[in-house]
Parts: structure tokens; C-alpha cells; sequence
């Protein structure tokens, strides 16, 4: 009897692996591409580019060189003197520029107060339904249209003493006759009268458009709940046009440091001020230094020294206006 051994399996014969493909190469940039690429990384830059040239050349050029002639003894047809802070130091011990920030700041609280006013006014008239409407929002914008020597020219001879019209108004209710030019606060109420008359309208739009962008529907809930236009104004058109009145007041803030032709025109074109420097801005006290002086170095420090004040009355104005929302928040928004 034989046995039987069992017989072993095969062995499985190699399974051969496939063949690698070589990793598929990155395609080659091409010219165009790379231009595209190149364009679309630059673009943003070269569109603003225009605007800081132009704010380089225009604007921070003249701002680092007026610095830069502060610090010395400037004159016409002369040459620069080295005198460190000494333009400074005169300026700050010169009663004459005390006086001219004392007139900026009286007329400047002259002019923006009722201006603001009654933009604040006149905006929320014309926010309702009136017949002519659009027509008396095209003549609000009219005096700012006109030109800042035609419009002070004629106050001028509107405030004249002799036959002039604001007297012949005081004549008519008995008072006696002022004389407005060579008056102190007479001559200041005068050009804040120029710059009122001219600037309301402009800010009136203002506050319209900021007006029209507050929702309808407010001012329905609240007629509905038997609220009167002041409380709809007080509680509704206040707290919506809170970021346009400080946009206001602001550019009024500056537009009161800076003021400078409605005085020198009203003076007859002198930079004095008046007979004593009654109406002295420190625009005029400036250009009187630079141009009738013939200083320039000091007219540069004055331009600093005002740069550096409406710096300040900025943040000034942006510090009170978050101290009176952080109030509001805490108060619970009354």
C-alpha cells in the first residue's frame, strides 16, 4: 500500500507592479499670464497712485517746508537765518496773537451756533411735504454759490453806518445808529452775519440728506402714537442725524479757524483787523505777517500754531461726542 503525499500549491506566480508615470511637470508661466498677474497686484496701486502725488506735491510738501521756514528768519529777497524756536517764542509772547484768537474764537462761536441752528431748522421744514419744495432746496444752495467778495461786499454796505439797511431797520423800532466797522462786538456780529448767511444752506442740505436716510416708518409709529412734529423731531431726526451733526460741526469748527476772507474784504482788504485789530482772525494776523511784514518766517509759525489748534478742537469735539454717547448708553438711551 503506498501512500500519498499531497502535493504542495504552486507557488503564485509575481504580480508585476505597474509602471510608474513621472510627476506631471507645472505648467510654464507665460509671458501673458505673468503680465496678468503682474497687472492684477499693481492695479490698485497705480489708481491711487494720482492722488498721493498730488497730495505729496500739494499737500505734504508745503506742509513739512512751512516747518522747516519756521525754524529760520525768512524775508522776501533775503536769505534764510537759522533762528531755531525764536518765531515761536515771539509769537507766543505777542499780545497781538492772543487778540487774534480771542476774535477766531468769538466769531467763530457767532457764526457756527445760529448757523447750525437753522440748517437744523430749515433741513427738517423742507423734510416735509410742501408745495415748491424742490425749489427752496435749489436756493439754499445759492449763497454758497456766491462768491465770497461778492457776498461780503454787499453785507458791507448793508452794515454801512451812514444809509445803510441794518441801520435803517434799527432806525425804524428807535435805536440809534451803530457804527459796525470800527465797533468791537458790532464788527464781529457783522462778519458772523457773512458767514452765517452763507453757510446755512449748505449745511441745511447736509442735514436734509441725512434726514431722508432715516426710515419713514419712525416717524409713522410715532404720529400713530400721538407724538407732535417737535417730539417726532426731538426723539427721532436728533438721535438719526447725530453722525451728520458732528460731521458738521467739525467742518464748521475748521472752517471758523480758517476764516479769512470775509474779514479782510469787510476791512476794506487790509489784514489789520479794524482800527484796533477788532476783527483780527488768525488768517489776517498770519497774512499780516507774511505779506504786509514781509516775515515769512514768522507767518509760518502762525500757520503751525493754527494747524496744531484745529488738531486739537477736532479731538476735542470727538471726545465730548463720545463722552455724551457713552452717557446715552449708560443712561439707557434717553
Amino acid at each position: 500500500m503506498t501512500s500519498t503525499v499531497p502535493a504542495r500549491p504552486a507557488a503564485s506566480a509575481p504580480v508585476p507592479e505597474p509602471p510608474t508615470r513621472p510627476a506631471p511637470r507645472p505648467p510654464r508661466r507665460t509671458l501673458r499670464s505673468r503680465i496678468f498677474r503682474w497687472e492684477a497686484v499693481t492695479a490698485p496701486y497705480v489708481y491711487v497712485a494720482p492722488f498721493f502725488l498730488l497730495f505729496a506735491a500739494f499737500g505734504l510738501f508745503p506742509l513739512i517746508y512751512t516747518v522747516w521756514v519756521s525754524l529760520y528768519d525768512f524775508r522776501l529777497n533775503s536769505e534764510m537765518t537759522w533762528v531755531g524756536l525764536d518765531n515761536f517764542v515771539w509769537l507766543f509772547e505777542n499780545p497781538k496773537f492772543y487778540n487774534a484768537l480771542l476774535k477766531t474764537f468769538t466769531i467763530g462761536v457767532l457764526s457756527t451756533v445760529p448757523q447750525l441752528i437753522l440748517a437744523l431748522g430749515l433741513a427738517h421744514l423742507l423734510n416735509y411735504k410742501m408745495r415748491a419744495r424742490n425749489f427752496f432746496r435749489i436756493s439754499m444752495i445759492m449763497p454758497y454759490a456766491t462768491s465770497v467778495a461778492a457776498s461780503t461786499l454787499v453785507f458791507a454796505q448793508i452794515f454801512g453806518r451812514d444809509g445803510g439797511f441794518a441801520n435803517w431797520i434799527l432806525s425804524l423800532i428807535g435805536m440809534d445808529a451803530i457804527d459796525w466797522r470800527n465797533g468791537n462786538l458790532s464788527a464781529q456780529i457783522a462778519i458772523a452775519v457773512i458767514v452765517t448767511w452763507r453757510w446755512t444752506g449748505y449745511n441745511a442740505l447736509i442735514y436734509l440728506a441725512g434726514m431722508q436716510s432715516i426710515p419713514f416708518d419712525l416717524y409713522e409709529a410715532a404720529s400713530l402714537d400721538g407724538a407732535s412734529r417737535w417730539q417726532q423731531f426731538r426723539h427721532i431726526t436728533l438721535p438719526g442725524l447725530r453722525p451728520t451733526i458732528v460731521f458738521t460741526v467739525v467742518v464748521s469748527t475748521i472752517g471758523a479757524t480758517q476764516l479769512f476772507g470775509e474779514p479782510l474784504l469787510f476791512g476794506g482788504g487790509t489784514p489789520n483787523g479794524g482800527a484796533v485789530n477788532q476783527y483780527q482772525t488768525l488768517g489776517l494776523f498770519m497774512y499780516q505777517q507774511g505779506w504786509q511784514f514781509g516775515s515769512l518766517g514768522r507767518a509760518a509759525a502762525v500757520a503751525w500754531v493754527t494747524f496744531l489748534l484745529i488738531i486739537v478742537l477736532v479731538l476735542l469735539n470727538t471726545a465730548l461726542v463720545r463722552l455724551r454717547t457713552r452717557q446715552r448708553l449708560t443712561d439707557g438711551g434717553d
